[in-house]
């Protein structure tokens, strides 16, 4: 059976304190440099205003490429001599809703069925990206998916402010989307109509990280719906986190 490979970039992160589970989250893979790295929200992994303080997180790795139904837990300790294993980053408007963990290739599975995006896979200046532009997000919303195997859901969305312009001038663009909890750190991609060596086998750009959704504190709760605008970090900020 065919299994679209925007369906194997994301895998499902869930948090722990020992052996407490505390939330579920979205992460997705990128390759630079035969180096593997999970990438996912900041807040997922650290977030002082909740109150959340995990100390492993555990992805789901598919590990037979004859059968998808077959997955395993992977655990990763997200401290190591009392420093994080993590990467985020700042810029000049404050912290970056990231974060970056690198994958011991060793550690992992040598049947391991999965997708990756590279730097190839980011936004270049001549992409002609704008408002209105459509998206996919491929994420576990509430930790929904295909439960037999394993595999992620997408949310349709636009671009719903100008692309390349720092929200706010915060790091990160708006997107017109359906999401829920369980969606922080889902890729927010867009179709590549023309490929190269370096996108043919995952012809999707990835634009940003979805983060979280926004509202206003002026909205009536009873009259107005939700904005159901959300933000996405620009992904170019992989670079700088990836990094040797």
């Amino acid at each position: 059976m065919m299994i679209e490979p925007i369906l194997l970039v994301a895998t499902r992160v869930a948090t722990f304190d020992g052996q407490q589970a505390l939330t579920n989250a979205t992460g997705f893979f990128f390759e630079r440099d035969n180096r593997l790295f999970v990438v996912t929200s900041r807040h997922v992994l650290f977030d002082e205003p909740s109150k959340h303080f995990p100390d492993r997180i555990e992805i789901e790795l598919h590990v037979n490429p004859e059968n998808m139904a077959e997955s395993i837990g992977f655990s990763i300790l997200l401290y190591r001599d009392g420093k994080s294993v993590w990467r985020d980053g700042l810029d000049t408007a404050g912290g970056i809703d990231v974060g970056v963990i690198e994958l011991d290739r060793a550690a992992l599975p040598p049947e391991m069925v999965y997708r990756a995006f590279t730097p190839a896979h980011l936004h270049r200046s001549h992409d002609p990206i704008e408002a209105g532009t459509s998206l996919l997000i491929v994420g576990f919303p509430l930790g929904f998916h295909d439960t037999l195997h394993h595999l992620p859901v997408v949310r349709q969305a636009v671009i719903a402010s100008s692309f390349g312009m720092r929200f706010k001038g915060k790091g990160y663009f708006l997107t017109d989307a359906r999401t829920h909890r369980g969606t922080s750190g889902a890729p927010v991609v867009t179709r590549i109509l023309s490929t190269d060596a370096g996108t043919h086998a995952l012809p999707w750009m990835l634009l940003g990280i979805h983060s979280a959704r926004l509202d206003v504190s002026s909205r009536d709760f009873e009259l107005d719906e939700a904005l159901g605008l959300n933000s996405a970090w620009y992904a170019d900020i992989l670079l700088p986190l990836t990094e040797k």
